[in-house]
């Protein structure tokens, strides 16, 4: 991806029209992605983020407002995917962003991508940081509240969204492998509580509970749900070729690199997510980290 710099663009004259339809003469109150775009005008040019993104390459979608997306994503509890989708199909937010009607938005990647090459140069505090401010000031998010005018929970948090989807998918794809390849030996030998429910759609498809608590719980419960499938299909009795199912060996490397698993003392079997260092185990580099069970060559950020 590489960066070329452009002022802010003015909203397309159709959406800011039906934005004026909806939220002007009748008293619905604006939402915050409106009064962004109506409060803030140009906050943070793009030359800001020059270190981050090289000079060649394909353009991508400004990086000033890949920030405010990511702002908008922590704000409204979104996935990757459902920030983009809310680019492409939402008139507030084609409003804010500049996009005309017909825009087809921009593919989830691109936001981990940009995350990643924002925390790899130190430039999230230099970024979020000056757009957080701008919004405490014009009172459009409150400091310690809901939406937290610290930059790093922000990033920290919208993180923690994407490797909570990449677990439950890499579970339920490993899963739909062995529906497929053994499906008699996935019925008698898998009991996996309620995974019809949990992983009989995509992960991708809902919404993560909003408390952080709740998403914390899902975390752990998919890594025992991932567990114990792994420790079925390399059972003795297992059939041998269950293993070389590529599914199987991407769970197994998800998990790996994103949970640690003991024994504690009492016998009890202990789950946790990794963590960066020095407060965590510690997570594998980006570029070694899968970001997808459905494309593991693509490292973290690429």
């Amino acid at each position: 991806m590489c960066m070329q710099p452009v002022s802010w663009p003015e909203p397309d004259p159709q959406v800011a029209a039906a934005v004026a339809a909806i939220y002007g003469a009748r008293k619905t109150d604006r939402p915050l992605t409106v009064m962004i775009r109506d409060r803030l005008g140009e906050w943070l040019a793009d030359e800001r983020f020059a270190a981050a993104f090289g000079a060649r390459g394909k353009p991508g979608l400004a990086p000033s407002r890949l920030a405010l997306v990511t702002v908008l994503q922590r704000a409204e509890n979104l996935t990757d995917r459902g920030a983009a989708e809310a680019a492409r199909a939402r008139i507030d937010w084609k409003y804010l962003l500049g996009l005309g009607l017909d825009d087809p938005g921009f593919d989830h990647s691109v936001l981990s991508e940009f995350r990643d090459r924002v925390a790899a140069h130190h430039l999230e505090q230099v970024a979020l940081d000056a757009l957080l401010a701008r919004l405490a000031a014009e009172g459009l998010v409150q400091a310690g509240g809901k939406q937290r005018t610290d930059s790093t929970r922000v990033i920290a948090a919208v993180a923690a969204l994407g490797r909570l989807e990449l677990a439950g998918e890499s579970v339920r794809a490993a899963l739909e492998a062995l529906a497929a390849a053994g499906p008699g030996w996935l019925a008698a030998r898998v009991c996996v509580p309620d995974w019809t429910r949990r992983y009989g759609t995509p992960v991708t498809s809902w919404k993560p509970p909003a408390p952080e608590t709740r998403r914390k719980e899902l975390a752990i419960a998919y890594a025992r749900d991932g567990y114990a499938l792994l420790e079925a299909v390399y059972a003795p009795s297992a059939p041998g070729w269950l293993r070389e199912l590529p599914a199987v060996d991407v769970l197994r490397r998800v998990l790996l690199q994103n949970y640690t698993r003991v024994i504690s003392a009492d016998g009890r079997e202990v789950i946790k997510r990794r963590e960066k260092e020095p407060e965590g185990d510690g997570l594998p580099p980006g570029h070694a980290r899968i970001a997808s069970p459905y494309d593991p060559r693509r490292p973290v950020g690429r």
